[in-house]
């Protein structure tokens, strides 16, 4: 890979690309979002279908949540578009409308329009009436595609064209991506597999919660690493995933306040 922290390029900020980046970033994999030129979530009038907004939200506001979302993460989140990509020896050469040049080992291809930018990589578009289309026939499920590195997320990559179903493929993406990477470090099978999600800390209790009976559990788990420090690392993580009672608290009402920086309540008004 082109250096010691993988790098990830995505193209398109809508769902599919935002999400994509949360999971990369969130990693800690080096993730640059750009997002400039047609957007199909912002053609529409209002968006009443994504989970977790129950009188629906306007695509401008969903757009800011989604990007602040991703820099919160790590992303770099660019307003500039794509133009040319390119296939180096070691990855990829990213080139933008504003003559920025980025190196990258993973491509996300995340936009479903203005596909040219992917003219001078050995892909395979068809015709989808009047545009051309990238071929979502060789596309597998994780958004992986025959080129080493290009990834496809979103309607583009064979799923149903709607925000939740995109950015749900965007993550599966990201996570796919997290796999190649920790292959490329040694994991292998299941312990290629990173889920994010944290637990409560009063759950970790008995022998689990020692680092003998994880390394007991290594010692036994097919394809569970023989290099020392990756255990280390592997064991590591599992034990950063528990919170206690006073972060949660803490984190939940940060999260409150970062969700009502967004929103444009007015004066409350009576009958």
């Amino acid at each position: 890979m082109s250096g010691s922290t993988p790098s990830v390029a995505v193209v398109g900020g809508g769902p599919a690309g935002a999400a994509a980046g949360v999971f990369t970033a969130r990693y800690g994999l080096e993730t640059t979002i750009l997002d400039r030129g047609s957007s199909s979530l912002r053609r529409a009038a209002f968006v009443e279908n994504y989970l977790g907004f129950p009188a629906g939200i306007d695509p401008a506001t969903f757009y800011d949540l989604a990007h602040d979302h991703a820099r919160e993460a790590g992303c770099e989140v660019v307003d500039d578009m794509v133009t040319d990509v390119f296939e180096t020896d070691d990855g990829f050469r990213v080139e933008t409308q504003d003559d920025r040049v980025l190196g990258a080992d993973f491509v996300v291809a995340a936009t479903k329009y203005d596909w040219q930018y992917l003219d001078s990589l050995p892909v395979e578009f068809v015709l989808d009436g009047e545009y051309e289309q990238f071929d979502s026939s060789v596309v597998e499920q994780d958004g992986a595609t025959p080129l080493d590195g290009l990834y496809v997320a979103g309607p583009n990559a064979g799923v149903p064209d709607q925000a939740l179903i995109a950015a749900g493929h965007g993550a599966h993406v990201g996570r796919a991506i997290i796999a190649d990477v920790r292959r490329a470090d040694g994991y292998e099978g299941t312990f290629a597999e990173h889920y994010d999600w944290l637990r409560r800390e009063e759950t970790l209790t008995g022998e689990w919660a020692t680092r003998e009976r994880w390394q007991a559990y290594l010692d036994n788990a097919p394809d569970a690493p023989d290099d020392d420090e990756l255990r280390e690392r592997y064991i590591d993580d599992r034990f950063a995933k528990y919170i206690d009672a006073d972060e949660r608290e803490k984190r939940t009402q940060e999260a409150h306040r970062r969700l009502a920086d967004h929103l444009d309540l007015g004066e409350e008004t009576t009958d």
